[in-house]
């Protein structure tokens, strides 16, 4: 398309918009920082990198466009701005980072109705929504899609005739131990084939029917596909009595795997491809004259301006640190009557928990004769957490009661609980745990944890989200983020009775414990426990 004779140079009529958002990223270097930490340490994300260049070269093909297309900034998007900015305001209270990122990526795209108007924000849509692959985000679903995994090749296997017995994530057969690990969850290919697919339907398609219709395919083809990779690689291990598809070859086979059915979805995908049919052209309006519009641009640039450096501000404000606890957490031999503290040590079991200023871990043993049992034994494990960044926050993926590739102990089962404490319903993870010994082994310990998170004063909450958006807002209202990791963990057996057994007794000392744990916190964190 011909630039018009009276227009400027396209960077000229785009400039103080591109000075904008420099000066956005200088503001927000540390959310970019993390971001691109993120993509170097996990092979996940390792695309990332990829998308601002992609982004810039989609923009850069319409440059012709750019140049015919009037340009009047809309000041209304700066409510949109703020709302972004406490985005990242809540995200950075909470150490979430994908809340921070995602709003650091919206502040980007929303500068652009802002400073150049409608006409230039509708032209570019596409390669600013394309601006959000570059969050790395989407690890929520990996416990999601190992389970699925896991159930698929339990299935497969047992259709194909080859028996199988299986606890949690982990499955015997004939030839030998499997289990779904996260490298298995498939998420590395859902999220790369998610990107390639959405530009490749972008680039060859004009239809928004055929370039949905794309994607939800690139969606499902990778998860599906995921599905069969293991299945396959578990195969080819039983069929060669395990000198294939193990070690190495594992990842090799997959990614082999991975790279043909996306080849073969692409191909698919390039028979309906509109090449030929020309986009229509959006009405470009009457142009404007640029000292006229650059003149009304500064004004939005600096109420933009305003608008972060208050966000900053905010932050400064509430990020001061409270300081070290006056007394360390400890728990008490009274903790549950009729329960008494011991010195002994129910299990090895430790949670893989980090980053807590203080923890501590005692066992209880309830008196003979008492309701509990004779040989009741409980364990309880805390760990209290305050002034939490980046590096010793209390809710993160990092934080796991086992992580397989790091222990022995391997998660059999997940669920919830619902107690009654003190008048009220609460609710608390149930999970249960075995430790070192193959699926079904008899000899191999079995504990059952009951476990949530203490958000300062009476809140307590099972839930990641719940827990993140409380002590963003503890925060927000000046309180701090002081909060806790509370496990109750009892010996379980191999039999459905003593599971039920273990329960019970769990859920006797729980009820009875976590009033007076709770209140053990809160004067942690008012500073007054010990006084």
């Amino acid at each position: 398309m011909p630039v018009a004779a009276n227009q400027p140079p396209v960077m000229l009529r785009l400039l103080p918009g591109v000075l904008l958002i420099a000066i956005l990223l200088v503001l927000f270097r540390d959310t970019v920082g993390e971001m691109i930490a993120t993509y170097d340490r996990s092979e996940t994300f390792a695309h990332a990198y990829l998308v601002p260049p992609i982004s810039a070269w989609l923009i850069w093909r319409q440059r012709h466009l750019l140049a015919t297309l009037p340009i009047r900034p809309m000041p209304w998007v700066l409510p949109l701005m703020g709302g972004a900015c406490l985005l990242w305001l809540l995200g950075e209270l909470a150490a979430v980072n994908a809340a921070s990122q995602l709003a650091l990526v919206s502040l980007i795209i929303l500068t652009v109705p802002a400073m150049y108007g409608w006409a230039v924000t509708r032209a570019l849509m596409f390669p600013l929504f394309f601006l959000y692959f570059a969050v790395p985000i989407g690890m929520f679903l990996v416990p999601l899609m190992m389970e699925h995994t896991a159930n698929f090749t339990v299935a497969a296997l047992q259709f194909t005739g080859v028996p199988v017995y299986r606890e949690g994530l982990q499955f015997v057969i004939p030839s030998g131990n499997w289990s779904v690990v996260e490298a298995c969850s498939g998420v590395r290919y859902l999220i790369a084939s998610f990107m390639v697919g959405t530009l490749f339907a972008y680039l060859n398609y004009h239809s928004w029917k055929r370039r949905l219709l794309f994607i939800a395919v690139s969606i499902a083809v990778p998860v599906v596909a995921n599905w069969f990779r293991a299945y396959m690689i578990v195969m080819l291990g039983h069929v060669s009595g395990n000198t294939l598809a193990v070690g190495v070859d594992h990842l090799i086979y997959g990614w082999v795997f991975f790279g043909l059915i996306i080849g073969i979805m692409f191909m698919i995908g390039s028979r309906w491809a509109q090449y030929h049919e020309p986009m229509p052209a959006p009405d470009a309006g009457a142009p404007a004259n640029l000292g006229m519009v650059q003149g009304r641009q500064w004004p939005v640039a600096a109420a933009v301006l305003a608008v972060l450096v208050a966000a900053h501000g905010v932050l400064w404000t509430l990020d001061q640190p409270r300081g070290p606890l006056q007394s360390e957490l400890t728990l008490p031999d009274d903790l549950a009557s009729p329960w008494k503290g011991t010195e002994d040590s129910i299990t090895a079991w430790v949670p893989a928990y980090s980053g807590a200023r203080s923890t501590a871990e005692r066992t209880y043993r309830a008196p003979a004769n008492s309701a509990a049992g004779d040989a009741a034994q409980v364990g309880v494990w805390a760990g209290y957490y305050r002034d939490q960044g980046k590096l010793n926050k209390l809710v993160t993926s990092s934080n796991a009661l086992s992580r397989v590739e790091e222990s022995n102990w391997a998660q059999v089962s997940n669920g919830t609980q619902t107690l009654t404490v003190a008048g009220r319903q609460v609710q608390l993870r149930k999970t249960l745990l075995r430790g070192p010994g193959e699926p079904g082994s008899a000899s191999a310990q079995r504990l059952l944890v009951l476990h949530a998170y203490w958000l300062g004063g009476d809140a307590l909450s099972a839930s990641d989200v719940r827990a993140k958006i409380l002590m963003a807002f503890n925060r927000l209202r000046g309180a701090g983020d002081d909060s806790a990791a509370l496990m109750f963990f009892v010996p379980a057996g191999n039999t459905p009775q003593s599971l039920e057994d273990a329960q019970a007794t769990l859920t006797q000392f729980a009820q009875t414990a976590l009033p007076k744990l709770t209140s053990r916190l809160v004067a942690i964190q008012n500073g007054s426990a010990g006084r």
